[in-house]
């Protein structure tokens, strides 16, 4: 397992934190997901040999949202 967190842009209210903890969490690989507003960010913990980042960063934005940064934890 690895952990990456990303810095997201557009998240404005509980029910953006709603969005994209549920978008995250539908992707497969992807173990656990704790999205913070007021950090705006998303911490996700995920199997790489299944979810890549760039496929959880393309979770994140497509439903609007904006990853303007990435570190792994």
């Amino acid at each position: 397992m690895e952990t990456a967190i990303f810095r997201i842009e557009g998240m404005n209210c509980d029910g953006c934190v709603s969005t994209v903890k549920d978008a995250l969490g539908k992707e497969p690989g992807v173990q656990a997901v704790s999205v913070s507003l007021s950090e705006a960010q998303a911490r996700v913990e995920y199997d790489p040999r299944v979810a890549g980042e760039d496929r959880l960063v393309a979770a994140i934005e497509k439903p609007g949202f904006r990853v303007v940064g990435r570190k792994a934890a």
